[in-house]
């Protein structure tokens, strides 16, 4: 049996009530999948393809966060979407950039919440080290150290999602679903994650599919790589087999070079957000 299994989905958005085209008529979506179906393993599996071509969709669809017009999801053999909120949530967590909050509480007190009421219960060993708790590796893996006295409101973006992060193994779901997870976050802290997260797959037998703009770090990272193409083509295999410079440039329509320039400049981007919220 696959890990996840999507059978001849076909999913379209909802109208935006006042979207109107140049002739004042209703603008009608386009089908993100139309009669799609694909099978994806477990482990460590990340997708890549430029903005616009169906990566979010398809997490939220497998995760049972959305419910296609047709078609069935299967996830470890169950739908998604027919479970209720706290089953859905014990078989799949989604964790997404620039997610929002308004609770004041303290992140000491969010990850103990999080970590207690999870499959968890509050109480498994770390990955790392058998005589430690997860919670508190968690912490150290993810720099969370010093913002745990401080309320999520009051975080900048890369802690949030170090935070987000942590929520994502504390809960302890059989699998998770990562939205470009590593928003903001300095080089360093992607590449801790990234390790770190790759471990526990392999460690624990759990399953995590992740979104990220960064190709360096799904070749050294991904076991296995969903490449999305503008027509909603996709090819599944390892980044040595998927992440070639014709394929890639074919997914992204654009040259190879131009594509590492973009990335460059998107970090550069993201971390003088970082040290504007930080000053």
């Amino acid at each position: 049996m696959e890990f996840l299994e999507l059978n001849d989905i076909t999913f379209t958005y909802p109208a935006v009530e006042g979207d109107l085209d140049e002739n004042g008529n209703q603008i009608e979506p386009k089908p993100v999948f139309e009669h799609f179906s694909a099978k994806l393993p477990a482990g460590f599996v990340s997708f890549v393809g430029q903005n616009g071509c169906g990566k979010t969709t398809l997490m939220l669809l497998a995760s049972g966060r959305l419910t296609p017009q047709s078609g069935t999801v299967s996830l470890l053999g169950k739908n998604p979407a027919t479970l209720n909120d706290e089953q859905k949530n014990l078989l799949a967590s989604v964790i997404y950039q620039n997610m929002e909050f308004e609770t004041e509480d303290k992140v000491s007190e969010l990850l103990s919440y999080v970590y207690q009421n999870g499959a968890l219960k509050g109480s498994a060993q770390a990955i790392r080290d058998g005589g430690k708790d997860l919670l508190s590796e968690v912490i150290e893996v993810f720099e969370l150290k010093d913002v745990l006295d401080h309320a999520l409101t009051h975080l900048s973006k890369g802690e949030i999602q170090r935070v987000l992060l942590a929520f994502g193994i504390l809960y302890g779901s059989e699998s998770l679903f990562m939205d470009e997870p590593l928003f903001a976050m300095e080089p360093h802290q992607k590449e801790t994650a990234l390790a770190y997260l790759k471990e526990f797959v392999h460690k624990t037998w759990k399953s995590i599919y992740i979104s990220m703009h960064e190709l360096d770090l799904t070749k050294k990272y991904a076991d296995q790589v969903l490449l999305f193409y503008p027509n909603r083509d996709m090819a599944l295999g390892t980044p040595e087999e998927v992440l070639t410079r014709d394929e890639v440039e074919k997914a992204y329509g654009v040259p190879y070079a131009m594509l590492k320039d973009h990335e460059n400049l998107s970090r550069e981007y993201l971390n003088s957000l970082n040290k504007k919220e930080e000053k």
